[in-house]
């Protein structure tokens, strides 16, 4: 279980937003929090549904100093193909967020979400600004991720690092949350029950 725990660090060719391939490091986001979701492959079904919708929520997350970044076990060079390709054609077309290549698997070993030691199930991890991961979730291959359920536990955790209070089931922003304390739920459960 990684969760609570530093994440690990890697260095990985990505593309990037412009098309061009450089080295990806992990943790010189540091400051800043991270979606960190793996994916099985380039070039399949749920995946690009997946990544065309982080990338229409990008502007969400960088609202809230959030990075949004990729990995599967393909390698860079099919990144850029499938990235150059438009979504009618196949493709997903120019995402602007890094799009780590893990051939190695690696860094899928790392995190723990290589299946079969071929490719990664849908993995996603929630980093805080110190690199501490804050949430994980693992879907089986067929089951899409909620890019809406990923921005309500960002805003969840950004929330308690600022007012201390913790937040109920089904909480969203602007929703009364609760002491952390038995009293704190007695009060909330008698208000909301």
């Amino acid at each position: 279980m990684l969760v609570t725990k530093e994440a690990p660090d890697f260095t990985a060719d990505a593309v990037y937003a412009d098309m061009s391939i450089a080295p990806f490091t992990l943790s010189k986001l540091r400051g800043q929090y991270v979606v960190l979701f793996f994916y099985p492959m380039d070039f399949t079904f749920v995946c690009p549904s997946e990544i065309i919708a982080f990338d229409r929520k990008l502007d969400e997350f960088k609202k809230r100093n959030c990075e949004v970044v990729s990995v599967s076990t393909d390698s860079q060079f099919s990144h850029f193909a499938w990235k150059s390709t438009e979504p009618k054609q196949g493709g997903i077309g120019n995402v602007r967020f890094p799009m780590v290549a893990d051939l190695t698997k690696s860094i899928s070993r790392s995190y723990d979400v290589l299946m079969n030691d071929s490719i990664a199930v849908r993995g996603l991890f929630v980093i805080d600004k110190a690199g501490i991961i804050q949430h994980a979730t693992l879907n089986n291959l067929s089951i899409g991720r909620n890019v809406d359920e990923v921005l309500r536990v960002l805003d969840a955790l950004q929330f308690t690092e600022k007012h201390g209070d913790v937040c109920p089931a089904n909480w969203h922003p602007g929703e009364e949350a609760m002491k952390a304390s038995p009293e704190g739920t007695a009060q909330y459960l008698a208000k909301h029950s």
